[in-house]
């Protein structure tokens, strides 16, 4: 399902959002078994949390066509007791939604470990303890995957958490993720001068109250207040949510040849 993702989304920004029926059947016809159509492939995409709509006889893809400040950003961090999701495993799950500057959800959620490492228990504060009775792996990643629904899945250093993830989520029979995904480190970076851009450092110069760093909840709460301080200095010619994601990842280049023609 990665390359569907990756396709889909490149043949709806090469066609201002919206893709024919066939045009669609073409691209998920490459990722299609014996035992999934098209139209199997579409529930399976929004199951994910791809933003991909039905619109009269063909689809659209969401973010193209909604406006950044109505959008849904779900902002996630995870710890865990390892780097590697093929050894190690989540122990600790924070997120928060945010819509229109306003934090709308929280979850929040230990994950039973049998194993925590020493150096994981010093970095985290994390103890052995506060892991009995948490619930299972299943359980937290299946409560995390209904939480992020088709939200634009936001996290600081975004490719570790949503790589892991996906991993995880994975191995527990709940698919791969196909919410688009947001880095605030690149957001900011392409926002505001700072002179590091490490969440512990950001928290500090910016004063955005993060309680402790390490630890899930909190350092997802202060990477959403990385985004929305981001928010406030984004270009004339970011409007939608696409236009946001697009630059979030643009090059200096695109971004001066984008301001020329707002």
């Amino acid at each position: 399902m990665l390359k569907v993702y990756d396709e889909l989304t490149a043949a709806f920004r090469r066609n201002d959002g919206r893709l024919s029926s066939e045009a669609y059947e073409r691209i998920v016809r490459k990722h299609t078994t014996l035992f999934e159509d098209s139209d199997t492939i579409f529930v399976l995409l929004q199951a994910s949390g791809y933003p991909i709509e039905m619109e009269g006889g063909g689809y659209r893809f969401r973010p193209h066509f909604t406006p950044y400040a109505e959008e849904t950003f779900c902002i996630v961090d995870i710890e865990t007791n390892g780097s590697k999701p093929g050894t190690s495993q989540v122990i600790e799950i924070g997120a928060v939604k945010v819509r229109g500057g306003e934090v709308i959800a929280r979850c929040e959620t230990y994950v039973a470990c049998a194993y925590l490492p020493e150096q994981i228990i010093k970095l985290t504060g994390i103890e052995p303890e506060d892991l009995v009775g948490a619930p299972s792996r299943r359980e937290a990643l299946t409560q995390l995957r209904a939480f992020l629904d088709d939200a634009i899945f936001v996290a600081h250093n975004v490719q570790f958490d949503y790589t892991f993830l996906t991993a995880s989520f994975e191995r527990f029979g709940l698919g791969s993720i196909g919410n688009p995904k947001m880095c605030t480190i690149e957001l900011a970076k392409r926002t505001f001068e700072s002179e590091r851009y490490g969440l512990a450092y950001l928290n500090e110069t910016l004063e955005l109250g993060s309680r402790a760093l390490h630890r899930a909840y909190c350092d997802a709460n202060a990477a959403a207040k990385v985004m929305l301080k981001s928010f406030e200095t984004l270009p004339e010619y970011v409007q939608t949510t696409d236009d946001l994601l697009r630059f979030s990842t643009s090059s200096q280049k695109a971004r001066r040849l984008a301001s020329t023609q707002e």
